[in-house]
């Protein structure tokens, strides 16, 4: 007789009244044969209705037909690190065997998905995390698009590899790797800070990258549709990704042995990551934001020397090194102004 695998979705949902039911309607359609599943709305900072509207949802759903249940969890303080600690060390199920985090914005349209997901990262015993694929809307559904938007599509797959990266918006954990985790308070990009925790054992060992995968799996999520929103959503990535490499620095000089316990201590600690900024930067030369965040689309682009054969594909550099200076320059002005840890 095969093992239920009890699984935990962790929805993480801040102001997001206006769709979380359309969310949870869309997880009561998955399929779930073979798993015991409960879904966890947390529902972080909210100065909306976003937690009245998932327990209305969940009251009505009590008895699914696919026997998913739904829970709401009302966290007064905000913040996806924040919320990342408290989801896997005080409200999934102590028994879970895998923990999901997803966020409360993103559309599923396969019925199948969270099985794959979860038997993607159950097939393989040396995994740590497996990946959803995220693809943006205008790419999943490319109908009556505008010039801008055509561009942004282009550029969607050229920043990095998704089976390798942690993409926050939808991916698995074995309950008992995440809860050897920590996350500091306030990051701006806590997926790519827990990729590092991950590939590195927390910072104890030399970085595996068998650790994370992806597979067939996928999701959709809205892209942003105007040049300044993506100016700042991208602002925000390149603050958070700096802010990232100066808590691993600081990680770094605590001794080996006692890494771990400094991440407890972190994710305890409001003023933490704030005291890690005010120690790391600025750097000379570089400043606040390091270079290779300038340069980070060319470098992945020029792994795969071939595209840059086609026309297309050159445009869809030089335009992406345009966009990615502004970024650089706005973000170098932001945390000189003191934007940093838990701003975004």
């Amino acid at each position: 007789m095969n093992k239920i695998i009890r699984v935990d979705i962790g929805v993480f949902a801040h102001n997001e009244a206006d769709g979380i039911v359309r969310t949870l309607q869309g997880l009561m359609r998955q399929e779930v044969a073979g798993l015991d599943v409960r879904v966890l709305v947390l529902a972080n900072g909210c100065k909306d209705d976003t937690a009245e509207l998932a327990r209305t949802f969940a009251w009505s759903e009590t008895n699914s037909p696919l026997g998913t249940r739904v829970e709401v969890a009302e966290l007064a303080q905000g913040g996806k690190s924040r919320t990342w600690n408290r989801y896997v060390h005080e409200l999934s199920r102590p028994d879970a065997d895998v923990l999901i985090f997803m966020d409360a914005d993103i559309d599923i349209p396969e019925s199948d998905s969270l099985l794959k997901l979860v038997k993607g990262l159950t097939s393989n015993p040396a995994l740590h995390a497996f990946n959803s694929h995220p693809i943006k809307d205008i790419v999943y559904r490319p109908e009556n698009l505008g010039l801008l938007d055509k561009a942004i599509a282009m550029g969607s797959e050229t920043l990095n590899d998704w089976k390798t990266a942690i993409c926050g918006s939808l991916y698995a954990m074995p309950s008992a790797r995440a809860r050897l985790l920590h996350m500091p308070i306030g990051l701006a990009v806590e997926d790519g800070f827990l990729r590092a925790m991950i590939l590195t054992d927390a910072m104890t060992a030399d970085e595996d990258f068998s650790r994370i995968d992806g597979g067939d799996v996928f999701h959709v999520f809205a892209s942003e549709r105007s040049i300044l929103a993506l100016i700042k959503h991208q602002t925000r990535i390149v603050i958070g990704s700096a802010i990232n490499t100066a808590a691993f620095t600081a990680l770094h000089a605590v001794p080996l042995p006692q890494r771990r316990a400094a991440l407890a201590t972190a994710a305890s600690q409001d003023n933490w990551l704030s005291e890690v900024i005010r120690s790391q930067l600025p750097k000379w030369p570089y400043g606040w934001i390091p270079l290779h965040y300038l340069t980070k689309r060319i470098g992945f682009i020029a792994q795969q020397p071939k595209k840059l054969l086609h026309p297309r594909q050159l445009f869809v550099l030089v335009l992406g090194f345009g966009f990615d200076l502004v970024v650089y320059i706005n973000a170098q002005i932001k945390m000189a102004k003191g934007v940093g840890a838990g701003h975004w």
